[in-house]
């Protein structure tokens, strides 16, 4: 486990308790932070692999968590759940990547066998279209789309956070992360001759 500054080892706060809470008691007691890191830095790292690879996604999800440590003063104890923060930190940290992660969805999309993707793909689409066709599809249109566009889209898809969630991560109003989702949605659905691959997992409004 990736050590972050300040936290010494698991926190030994019950589960039922808030992030906010955790946040709120690690300003005393940063050990308690440890309970954070606990809670969501499997979903950071799987959420950064997805974007960037295995490698980078230690990097990013390592420094995700020793930004939101230092940052924690600052966090709104009105939001009980602090995935969204998190997700904020890691695509503002995937952001200083983004001709990286273009390059990755590019190179995915001629891989005969994209197993990178697998997860990403909705099962219904994989039977209409074929598994192999269609990720390698996603993934050059994914690498098409617009960093604030790919954004929205891979932390509602990807992250699995909601509409608002989405909006509190990226600092932009709910009905922005609505019209860029309707557009990067557009987008995936031509690259796939009319098939939404996250159709699935869309936040409800």
């Amino acid at each position: 486990m990736t050590v972050v500054p300040g936290v010494r080892t698991r926190a030994e706060t019950p589960r039922e308790d808030s992030d906010a809470r955790v946040i709120e008691r690690s300003r005393d007691e940063p050990e308690q932070f440890a309970l954070l890191f606990d809670r969501h830095a499997d979903a950071v790292h799987r959420y950064a692999s997805r974007r960037l690879g295995a490698e980078a996604a230690e990097d990013v999800m390592a420094e995700t968590f020793t930004t939101a440590f230092r940052l924690r003063h600052r966090y709104d104890g009105e939001r009980a759940d602090a995935r969204p923060w998190l997700f904020g930190i890691a695509t503002n940290l995937i952001g200083r990547h983004r001709r990286a992660e273009a390059r990755r969805f590019k190179a995915l999309a001629l891989v005969p066998a994209p197993v990178e993707l697998e997860e990403a793909v909705d099962d219904r689409a994989v039977a209409r279209a074929g598994a192999y066709g269609v990720r390698r599809e996603i993934a050059a249109a994914l690498a098409g789309l617009s960093a604030r566009h790919r954004d929205v889209i891979l932390l509602i898809a990807w992250a699995g956070l909601d509409y608002e969630e989405a909006a509190q991560a990226l600092g932009i109003p709910v009905g922005t992360v609505r019209s860029r989702l309707h557009r990067a949605r557009s987008r995936l659905r031509e690259a796939l001759g009319g098939s939404d691959p996250t159709a699935s997992r869309e936040a409800r409004p």
